[in-house]
């Protein structure tokens, strides 16, 4: 299959989903995860109507976004201090937020730049210890130390489900995000988006509110599709 049959059916599988549970697809953000692809590959996708890229290291970021500097460009990867001086002149978005020293620093570069910085905090609702995140008990208190930074807007939660074919359990991780999503956006009404869902679980996140799928695999190497 080439990019565009791969991208084609996967924007079919998220119009599906989203239907099924009364959703209105365009409610939903493809993000193409970019640390495997080559770039004639991201340059293809971009000129086949791709808007949002995804990158998960810094230097990878640099390059990359060189190949499509007109699009939205997100941060999904661990944060290191050191390198956030190359993400947040590149990024709209930063998704995997979760120590507080990451936000100052994100501020302070932002601040240097005169730009407010969308972020994303990142919960590890699963508790998995191999997978990065706050809990979900301590978000509330994260995100409204985080929005006290006045170059940080908080704009959303993100979460990975464990790699399992245990559908319900990825759909209760899921589910726990939006219901925690649901409380913080009646006090923090900045906190909108739900970052969810990857090659092998997107549809599950989208019936379960993801404003933003991350999608690298089904994309670019046709994984599932």
């Amino acid at each position: 299959m080439n990019l565009l049959q791969n991208l084609t059916k996967v924007k079919e599988r998220i119009e599906q989903a989203a239907k099924r549970v009364g959703r209105d697809p365009s409610q939903i953000t493809l993000v193409a995860v970019t640390k495997e692809a080559e770039p004639e590959q991201i340059k293809t996708l971009f000129e086949l109507g791709v808007l949002n890229f995804a990158e998960n290291y810094a230097q990878s970021l640099i390059k990359k976004y060189e190949i499509a500097k007109d699009a939205v460009w997100h941060f999904i990867g661990r944060i290191q201090t050191n390198k956030v001086k190359y993400i947040v002149p590149r990024c709209e978005y930063i998704h995997s937020v979760w120590r507080l020293n990451e936000i100052e620093t994100i501020n302070k570069v932002a601040e240097k730049l005169g730009k407010i910085q969308k972020i994303l905090v990142e919960v590890n609702v699963s508790q998995e210890e191999t997978k990065a995140g706050i809990t979900l008990e301590e978000a509330p208190k994260f995100v409204e130390t985080a929005l006290n930074y006045p170059n940080v807007s908080v704009v959303g939660l993100m979460t990975m489900a464990p790699f399992t074919d245990d559908e319900n359990l990825i759909r209760s991780v899921f589910r726990k995000l939006r219901e925690l999503r649901d409380k913080l956006v009646e006090r923090f009404p900045t906190v909108q988006h739900l970052s969810m869902g990857m090659t092998n679980d997107f549809e599950i996140a989208v019936e379960e509110g993801a404003t933003m799928v991350r999608i690298g695999r089904a994309l670019f190497k046709g994984e599932g599709v």
